[in-house]
C-alpha cells in the first residue's frame, strides 16, 4: 500500500481538482477527505470519529455480544 497526500480546495462548483498522479491507468485508489476548516458541529463528529474504540473494550461487552 502506497500513501499520497494531495492538498486541495473545493471551488464554487464544489469540485476538487487533484493535480495528475503517476499511477497506471486502472489502479485502484481510496479516497479519503478530511475537513480541516468544518464548522463547530463537524469538529465534534469528526472528533468522536477520531476517539478511542477502549470503550468498547470490555469483559461484559464480550461475554453479551461474542454469544448473539
Amino acid at each position: 500500500m502506497q500513501a499520497i497526500r494531495c492538498v486541495a480546495e473545493v471551488n464554487a462548483d464544489g469540485e476538487i481538482a487533484l493535480p495528475r498522479l503517476a499511477l497506471r491507468q486502472g489502479t485502484s485508489v481510496e479516497v479519503i477527505v478530511l475537513i480541516q476548516d468544518a464548522p463547530d458541529d463537524a469538529r465534534d463528529l469528526l472528533s468522536a470519529s477520531e476517539s478511542s474504540l477502549s470503550f468498547w473494550d470490555n469483559d461484559m461487552d464480550d461475554r453479551i455480544w461474542n454469544n448473539v
